[in-house]
């Protein structure tokens, strides 16, 4: 249905002529644009990622106050299903929309016939005009990045009527609470009340308002049009930069594999800023299928929030709302280094990780080869290092095109001396990231085994008064052991429970519990054998003590019987632990005796230890100087070695978490060749079950 457009004002003979020749002030042609999708109409339009399935335009010609012929048009939706809302407004069926023509020869014929009405109204650049942002920003772009299409440039720019009207009439509503009606009403339009043709009477009276306020115009009106980015910018945060609450979202869900194009892509239609994109890193300095993005107002930011559980391919992304604080955490920097790196504008970043330690900018250029040269050569290079300076195998590098960058991401697994190096797309928001977690990390490593002595000796048993818990959950805790064993808790001895990790310090699904008498323990294994906890069913078997010494100091023990540990190691019995005359003092670390130990429980933990124990001889000086009181504690005097030049009292008692310092030890440590003083005491009470 196409019905005739309304009479233009008398301006003459001929309107065209006479406006070329002495044209009103005001912008060019407007292409009033209105559409819908087969899913939520009016505010909701676009947030449940439905095809558009109708558009319906009219030129306006602002100078000359002429409109052009009102066209409506169908469009073919993949999904053909109407929800209620649109069938009852729109009054459109499955059928009709099936004959209707796809989305890429609909836009054809839109170029096409405006092209048409703009050149007979007097020609000249147009522009399109909507009701708010939401048909183009939440509609049209993502649908048309769904499907690999490629807008016409005119769909990049645009004025919404809304803003217009309200930057003339500010004592009204808000801008974003408007629509055509309430403008219409404000300005008391008389609109066509009897037209019952969907999009129809929106365009008309859309005209109509347009026209009304031209008329009131003082020259602000359609000066300053919206702008769809096209293309997302890259660039470095500073810690310093101060990002508003408003601008930020948290995508989760992301492929691991995805890169800050991919996801701007995701947020395609909506404006992100200049290095908005900060992939989330996981404590192993992985992609964690997070990121956080910085829109350019809080307007993109609430219409961001609208594709909570929109796709990206196959997988649904969750969006929520983030602060400006953990942005800049992700994303900020303050390395001259990295900003110096990152200054380089429109550069593809990639990563090289599994680098040979002694791998230099030369290898490195020799690894990409000629075709895919780097951006500035070794300028272009960046190498993460510790504090100390040691190297961790990973650099970035810069590319001055997609192409380039192709090309040296066909090197991945690629060889480099005898290893293999994985190359990966990056940003500058992970550069920053990668950098800060190696300048942050503690200039001593943390490590995850207990220290010797053991806070408690295991309690010696008789037969087999222990069971073994198998087939844990990983997330299983203390708590959950005692509430599945149920009364059988009450037969546990003090510091009876022992949950096992393994050499990463993570849970093994494996607990040993020391029971009161081999009886209680043969009686909570018949109880709670294959027993489920948490989904997970759990095997319980007896056993016995120095079986479980052999398991928590590193050897194993399956249906064949037990497997030594991979050193002779002193037992956790108390009756191998009798000190010789003198007593010895524990060291640490030995480099040749190296214990290499499962990492047991207690409860609480320590959250931090090392992960070898060794043992080296007492120097005279340090037998003579410390307390009598220390000696005869197996272990209370401890030596570190290798312990970097640069590193303060404050990164040596953090080893120490957990451990009594003796008190007239807080205020320093003394170094090697100085009087020695004692660095620990007896460990402090533990509470365990």
């Amino acid at each position: 249905m196409t019905p005739p457009p309304p009479q233009p004002p008398p301006s003459g003979p001929n309107p065209a002529a006479d406006s070329a020749a002495d044209p009103r002030p005001g912008p060019g042609p407007l292409v009033v644009l209105f559409g819908a999708t087969a899913g939520a109409l009016g505010q909701d339009l676009g947030s449940d990622e439905t095809d558009l399935i109708l558009l319906v335009w009219q030129v306006v010609e602002p100078r000359s106050r002429q409109v052009g012929t009102l066209h409506k048009s169908l469009v073919r939706a993949e999904a053909a299903a109407l929800s209620p809302q649109c069938r009852e407004a729109s009054g459109l069926s499955a059928d009709s929309l099936a004959r209707a023509e796809p989305l890429d020869k609909v836009l054809q014929q839109f170029s096409q016939l405006v092209s048409g009405d703009v050149a007979l109204l007097g020609g000249g650049p147009y522009m399109l005009c909507t009701d708010g942002q939401l048909l183009l920003r939440q509609v049209l772009h993502p649908e048309a990045s769904r499907k690999n299409l490629a807008l016409p440039d005119t769909f990049s720019s645009f004025y919404d009527l809304r803003r217009e009207f309200h930057v003339q009439h500010p004592s009204t509503r808000p801008a974003r609470d408007l629509t055509v009606a309430t403008m219409a009403q404000d300005l008391g339009l008389e609109t066509d009340a009897t037209e019952d043709d969907f999009g129809v009477w929106e365009v008309k009276t859309m005209v109509a308002v347009i026209l009304h306020l031209l008329d009131g115009s003082s020259g602000q009106l359609f000066s300053k049009p919206e702008v769809v980015k096209q293309k997302y910018e890259t660039g470095p945060c500073s810690k310093a930069d101060v990002v508003d609450s408003e601008t930020v979202v948290r995508a989760r869900g992301l492929p691991w594999q995805s890169s800050d194009q991919d996801v701007a892509r995701f947020f395609t239609g909506l404006n992100i800023a200049r290095g908005g994109v900060a992939l989330c890193l996981n404590a192993q300095g992985r992609r964690n299928g997070e990121a956080l993005i910085r829109f350019v107002d809080s307007e993109q930011r609430d219409l961001a929030l609208q594709r909570h559980k929109h796709h990206m391919g196959v997988r649904y992304i969750e969006v929520y709302k983030a602060t400006g604080e953990e942005f800049v955490k992700i994303a900020g920097g303050t390395s001259l280094e990295v900003a110096r790196f990152l200054s380089r504008e429109d550069q593809v970043i990639l990563r090289l990780r599994g680098l040979p330690f002694s791998a230099g900018p030369a290898d490195v250029l020799g690894f990409l080869g000629p075709e895919c040269p780097v951006t500035g050569g070794a300028d272009g290079l960046l190498f993460v290092r510790h504090p100390d300076g040691r190297p961790t195998g990973d650099a970035f590098a810069l590319f001055a095109c997609e192409e380039l960058a192709q090309a040296a991401l066909r090197r991945h697994k690629g060889t480099l001396g005898k290893r293999y190096i994985e190359l990966f797309r990056s940003t500058a928001a992970e550069v920053q990231q990668v950098l800060n977690r190696y300048a942050s990390s503690p200039l001593l490593p943390t490590l995850t085994a207990p220290l010797l002595p053991i806070p408690f000796p295991l309690a010696a048993g008789t037969g087999r008064d222990c069971v073994r818990l198998r087939g844990l959950p990983y997330t299983a805790t203390i708590e959950d052991i005692l509430n599945f064993l149920g009364e059988a808790a009450a037969d546990i001895r003090p510091h009876g429970v022992h949950m096992v990790l393994n050499q990463q310090g993570r849970p093994s699904g494996d607990a040993f519990i020391q029971m009161t008498s081999a009886e209680r323990a043969l009686a909570a294994a018949q109880r709670c054998h294959k027993k489920a906890m948490k989904e997970r069913y759990v095997e319980v078997v007896p056993c016995s003590t120095e079986e479980m010494s052999h398991v928590l100091m590193g050897g194993t023990l399956g249906r064949s019987g037990m497997s030594p540990p991979p050193c002779k190691l002193p037992s956790l019995l108390p009756a191998a632990r009798v000190p010789a005359a003198p007593t010895p003092v524990a060291y640490y670390p030995g480099p040749a005796t190296q214990l290499y130990m499962n990492y047991t429980a207690y409860y609480p933990s320590p959250p931090v230890s090392p992960t070898t124990v060794g043992y080296l001889t007492t120097p005279p000086a340090a037998l003579a100087s410390a307390p009598t009181s220390v000696l005869s504690q197996p272990g209370a005097l401890v030596r570190m070695q290798g312990v970097p030049y640069t590193a303060g009292m404050k990164d040596l008692l953090s080893i120490f978490q957990a451990y009594q310092l003796a008190p007239d030890d807080y205020t320093s440590l003394m170094p090697v060749g100085d009087p020695p003083r004692t660095v620990l005491q007896a460990p402090k009470e533990w509470v365990c079950l």
